[in-house]
C-alpha cells in the first residue's frame, strides 16, 4: 500500500473503523521533508509525535539488527541494538513501540524514537527509520493498580472495558512501576503454573522473576486462585484462569500497560 502521513492515517482509521493499519516506516515524515529556508535562517528538525496513550499508539518488528543511540544521530552515544527474537527464549518475535519520528534537515534522514525492552526500565533511542518495518497500530491502555491491587483495560475512548483482581510481586520481590507494554502473547507455557494463557511485557523486576529466561514481567493465569487478590508472586502479575482468558481475546500486540 502507498505509504501516509500519520496525520491521514488516523483521520482514516478514525472515518472508517479500521481496526489496525501497517504503515511504511518513515510514513509519519513522508510528507514533511524539508522546505528551503531563506538566506540565513537555520532549518528545524520535522519532529511528528505518534502514540497518543490510551488512544492510539504504533509498534514494528525489526527489519535490521541496527544500533539503537540516545539521540537521532550515527554519532550520539549506544544504548542497545534491534534484536529479533525476545530475550526470554521463547522464540517469540520482538516488537518495538515507536513515540515519534524526527527527519533530520541536513542529511534528510528520518528517525524513530521507540522504547527498549531491557533493563533499566524506561530505556528509549532512536533508530532510522527504515531499520523498522511497517508501523502498526494498536488501541487502548491496561492499567495495573497496585494498591488497590486491580487490573482494568481502557478502550480508545478511555472507557473500561475489561476489569479484575491481581496478584503482584511480594514486598521482598516487586512488581516494578512504570510505563511498558505488551510484548508476546502466549499459550499454556509451564503447564498449570501460568495458567491457559500469558502475556509478556516489556518491564524488567528489580530482581529476577519466575517467568522463562528470568527478569521480565509476565501477566499470567495461575493454579493458586485463592491467593488472588494479593502479592504471592515473584514479581509477574497473575490473574484467575477466567480473567486471563477473557483479557487474552481483548489485549493486542502493542497495548501500553502503566504500572503505577
Amino acid at each position: 500500500m502507498p505509504r501516509l502521513s500519520i496525520h491521514t492515517a488516523r483521520w482514516l482509521l478514525a472515518t472508517v473503523g479500521i481496526g489496525a493499519l501497517a504503515i511504511g516506516p518513515g510514513a509519519a515524515a513522508a510528507l514533511s521533508a524539508p522546505v528551503p529556508s531563506a538566506p540565513g535562517a537555520t532549518s528545524a528538525p520535522s519532529v511528528i509525535a505518534l502514540s497518543n496513550s490510551p488512544g492510539v499508539s504504533y509498534w514494528a518488528y525489526p527489519q535490521v539488527g541496527a544500533t539503537v543511540r540516545a539521540a537521532p544521530s550515527v554519532h550520539a552515544r549506544a544504548v542497545g541494538r534491534l534484536r529479533f527474537l525476545t530475550a526470554d527464549g521463547l522464540g517469540q518475535a520482538q516488537i518495538y513501540t515507536a513515540s515519534r519520528e524526527e527527519r533530520v534537515p541536513k542529511t534528510g534522514v528520518v528517525w524513530t524514537d521507540i522504547s527498549l525492552p531491557q533493563r533499566p526500565n524506561g530505556t528509549t533511542g532512536w533508530v532510522r527509520a527504515s531499520a523498522l518495518g511497517p508501523l502498526h497500530v494498536v488501541y487502548g491502555l491496561l492499567v495495573i493498580d497496585r494498591s488497590t491491587l486491580r487490573a482494568t483495560l481502557y478502550n480508545r475512548n478511555g472507557h473500561a472495558i475489561w476489569s479484575a483482581p491481581v496478584g503482584i510481586g511480594r514486598p521482598s520481590l516487586p512488581t516494578p512501576a512504570g510505563h511498558f507494554y505488551v510484548l508476546e502473547k502466549l499459550r499454556a507455557i509451564g503447564g498449570a503454573t501460568y495458567g491457559p494463557f500469558a502475556f509478556a511485557t516489556s518491564a524488567y523486576a528489580p530482581t529476577l522473576t519466575d517467568w522463562p529466561g528470568g527478569g521480565v514481567v509476565g501477566i499470567h493465569g495461575t493454579n493458586q486462585p485463592q491467593l488472588i487478590p494479593g502479592d504471592p508472586s515473584h514479581g509477574c502479575i497473575r490473574l484467575r484462569n477466567g480473567d486471563i482468558t477473557t483479557l487474552w481475546h481483548l489485549l493486542k500486540i502493542g497495548t501500553p500497560i502503566d504500572i503505577s
